[in-house]
């Protein structure tokens, strides 16, 4: 075989086997398009058309990790689709401010999405229950709830009256519980404390007698510099000392109860989806599958390299939450949720079906992860 032949030859199989890799069962199925089973035998629709989509995430056009991994996501769908699927990632503000993706890919101003789901809690209350519970599940068992349980369903369920389709889309790990600029020494600490906090952690903080305030990633820094607010959480050690959370709170706190794996989210407009041929919608499913992956092992490897340099380096005071002020936060969640679930029938459906996932596996959680860590095994 002569050189050229050859490398054509060689350059074909590959192709065959990427398509082949992109066809197989996906670690994702959504609701936008058959069950998982169904579309892997269908035959693949490979028109040669090319598709060109924008991408709006809540994170800052430079953001690390999570504005990595929507980048690399684009870069996985462009590469295993040989460009046929063109994705121009465009962070908070580049389009449209960061807090209003939701609605501008529910309408259609751009094709897909990179955020968390609790951003949306005020247009579905149920939303923020596939982000983070305080004092719930961790990532693993959030994982096993969207994949191995009913969770993505009621996800897709939830997502259906906004023309948009969830695919899971990172993990933080356990989070740290936050920087602040006072001790916090009882559940007193906390009455009018000002603190950036999503989700139904931030509505905890608020029935402790502080503030809860909501805004995106790219601007806690200026507001804790500014004072605009008292403390944080963010994520955890690696993140927080890329974000110089360090220059401008004394106190870092743990543990995370209010985010105790908070998961991420790739959010799809279901008319851009469906006109995608078969082969590009398993593509765009895997890809949201590596990513979902890659950002949580980006976190857990590098979290204890950078808390021991903030902590050795940067001496920052590291401190647990008494746990006094834990036990009066965990009764404040309950009360939380208690009230969301009894005034939102969806709320409740997602949550009873959270809840009991979690009864079901906790059993098993005891006896191997739980007596693993505490037997210093």
């Amino acid at each position: 075989m002569k050189d050229n032949s050859r490398r054509d030859f060689l350059k074909r199989s590959l192709q065959a086997g990427a398509a082949s890799l992109a066809l197989s069962a996906p670690l994702f199925n959504t609701g936008c398009s058959k069950t998982a089973s169904e579309s892997a035998d269908a035959p693949a629709v490979h028109t040669g058309k090319k598709f060109r989509w924008k991408m709006l995430t809540t994170w800052s056009p430079t953001f690390p990790v999570l504005q990595d991994g929507s980048k690399l996501f684009a870069q996985w769908v462009r590469e295993m689709s040989e460009g046929r699927l063109d994705i121009q990632v465009y962070g908070g503000g580049e389009l449209v401010p960061a807090l209003e993706a939701f609605d501008a890919v529910s309408q259609g101003t751009a094709e897909i999405g990179h955020g968390a789901s609790y951003y949306w809690a005020g247009k579905a209350p149920a939303a923020q229950f596939f982000a983070a519970v305080p004092f719930g599940m961790n990532p693993q068992q959030m994982n096993a709830w969207l994949i191995g349980g009913d969770g993505l369903e009621l996800w897709e369920e939830v997502y259906a009256p906004f023309n948009l389709s969830p695919f899971p889309g990172g993990n933080t790990g356990i989070q740290m519980c936050g920087w602040f600029n006072k001790e916090i020494n009882s559940v007193d600490d906390l009455r009018g404390l000002k603190m950036r906090i999503p989700g139904l952690g931030g509505k905890v903080i608020s029935k402790a007698g502080g503030s809860a305030i909501l805004s995106a990633g790219g601007e806690i820094y200026t507001n804790l510099e500014r004072g605009v607010i008292d403390a944080t959480e963010w994520i955890g050690p690696y993140h927080d000392y890329m974000m110089g959370f360090y220059k401008v709170a004394r106190y870092y706190y743990y543990p995370g109860w209010q985010e105790p794996g908070t998961n991420f989210e790739f959010f799809i407009n279901k008319g851009a989806f469906s006109k995608l041929p078969s082969d590009l919608q398993h593509i765009v499913r895997n890809a949201a599958a590596r990513v979902h992956h890659w950002i949580l092992c980006e976190f857990e490897s590098k979290n204890n390299i950078y808390l021991q340099k903030l902590v050795n380096e940067e001496k920052v005071d590291l401190r647990p939450l008494p746990s006094e002020v834990l036990e009066q936060l965990r009764t404040f969640s309950k009360e939380v949720i208690d009230e969301i679930v009894g005034s939102d029938p969806q709320s409740k459906k997602v949550y009873d079906a959270y809840s009991s996932f979690r009864k079901q596996i906790t059993p098993w959680a005891n006896i191997s992860e739980k007596i693993y860590y505490t037997q210093n095994l």
